[in-house]
């Protein structure tokens, strides 16, 4: 059973602490409701735009625009959609329960059969999201693509923040041309090592910890996430906004790098028009950047280190696992400076102002 949901036919999957929905189309996540001590908060990013108003030689991706989404492969691609078909074409249901949505599509491109299992677990405030790509065969660049919304929040008020990375670069490339009335910010090229000063185009450096920023721009960065290790199994990334954190845990193995894609008002054509205002996408990728797979084949950061492709086998199934979650914080919590194990099943979120919280979630299933 459906529901319309935003323009888009869409499956719901709820419990008591969330009420999740899955567009069939591209299988995009969006919206979604955390409950948090009585307070429902919604993060998830929903186009200012639905397909029955924009252009509709657009691609399935750009109509239904939303929440996170599969990438197979990443990027814009020489052969197929831009983020492959898993981002673009109709899913259908495998099986479903009270707390799991299965879904799956076949893949005409890679000639993959991939899979969608979203579930819930009593008294989490959280996704665990698993997608499982079998049969296909080669190098492959991937991610999820989750995109979370500001736009209601003031300038600089939300703190975004990763785990400790090794390398981190703006976009090598003109990712916002003037030609085609978009703008970027930050300095083509630039590497960093902290989010917090980051070259500008136009000389000095920019906080990217602090959103809604830079308004009229689009702009993409990306770091390499440390390797896991007994004390930190898994890699993550934070948005604090209006008294939650919404936060995802990874496998650095599995996604290498977090992409953030930070969209506030820089590009002025179909179907943007400028009004794409306070997005951020925190996305958790094996990429080059939001590049095409065969760019990403190249290897382009062998001298870094940074894998750009995933070698998959025609016999294996690739199991590739986040959680997306949310958490009520204190006031005055400030920015998430780490998020560790608290034992079997909790995580503890420390703050940079010295608070901290608990929060159930089997961090085990990244692993």
């Amino acid at each position: 059973m459906t529901e319309l949901i935003h323009g888009e036919p869409s499956w719901c999957l709820s419990h008591e602490r969330v009420r999740l929905q899955v567009a069939c189309r591209g299988g995009h996540l969006a919206p979604v409701e955390f409950t948090l001590n009585g307070r429902t908060v919604a993060p998830y990013s929903l186009s200012p735009w639905t397909r029955d108003e924009v252009d509709a030689t657009l691609p399935e991706l750009l109509k239904v625009l939303r929440g996170d989404f599969l990438c197979f492969p990443f990027g814009g691609q020489k052969v197929g959609p831009p983020h492959g078909a898993s981002a673009n074409n109709e899913w259908k249901i495998v099986a479903g329960g009270d707390n799991i949505l299965h879904l799956g599509l076949d893949d005409p491109e890679s000639g993959a059969w991939v899979e969608k299992i979203l579930s819930l677990r009593e008294g989490q405030a959280a996704i665990y999201c698993d997608h499982r790509i079998t049969g296909a065969e080669g190098d492959y660049s991937y991610g999820n693509h989750p995109v979370l919304d500001f736009s209601g929040l003031a300038d600089g008020v939300a703190r975004i923040s990763v785990s400790p990375f090794r390398w981190g670069s703006v976009y090598t490339g003109i990712f916002s041309n003037p030609i085609n009335r978009e703008y970027q910010a930050l300095r083509q090229g630039a590497e960093f090592s902290d989010l917090q000063a980051v070259p500008l185009a136009t000389g000095g450096s920019t906080d990217l910890t602090r959103y809604p920023a830079r308004r009229g721009y689009d702009d993409v960065v990306m770091m390499a996430s440390e390797p896991a290790t007994a004390e930190q199994p898994f890699a993550w990334s934070a948005a604090v906004l209006d008294g939650y954190v919404w936060f995802s845990l990874k496998n650095p193995a599995d996604f290498p790098c977090t992409i953030f894609w930070i969209s506030n008002g820089g590009r002025h054509g179909e179907p943007w028009n400028g009004r794409h205002l306070g997005r951020m996408g925190i996305e958790e990728v094996c990429s080059h950047f939001a590049d095409g797979v065969d760019v990403s084949r190249t290897n382009p950061l062998q001298a870094a280190g940074v894998p750009t492709t995933r070698k998959f086998r025609k016999d294996e199934t690739v199991s590739l696992r986040t959680i997306q979650a949310a958490a009520e914080v204190p006031e005055g919590f400030g920015m998430v400076s780490s998020i560790v194990p608290a034992g079997p099943g909790k995580v503890k979120i420390s703050g940079d102002s010295g608070q901290s919280l608990e929060a159930a979630i089997d961090w085990n299933f990244v692993l």
